[in-house]
């Protein structure tokens, strides 16, 4: 049986890769009969939401768009730095 901090971090963890299918299982279990982990779940989840929403918004947004000449001077300085 998970702990809360090991069910956590596993919800943490299944945000950046797929977790294995002992590790879903277990949370599963955990996430049956543990409210508080399964409303963090839920805050995750809406979290990832609304990250996305935002980074589309700023995509999208002209004015917040590097012009060619500020992508250059960094580009530049960061070749400069990788030396």
């Amino acid at each position: 049986m998970l702990s809360c901090k090991q069910a956590s971090q596993l919800l943490s963890q299944s945000l950046d890769r797929r977790l294995n299918w002992r590790e879903r299982l277990a949370l599963r279990f955990h996430l049956a009969i543990c409210d508080v982990c399964t409303r963090f779940y839920a805050q995750l989840k809406q979290m990832r939401v609304a990250v996305r929403s935002l980074v589309q918004q700023a995509e999208q947004d002209e004015s917040l768009k590097l012009s060619d000449q500020a992508r250059e001077r960094i580009a530049r300085a960061m070749d400069s730095e990788s030396v």
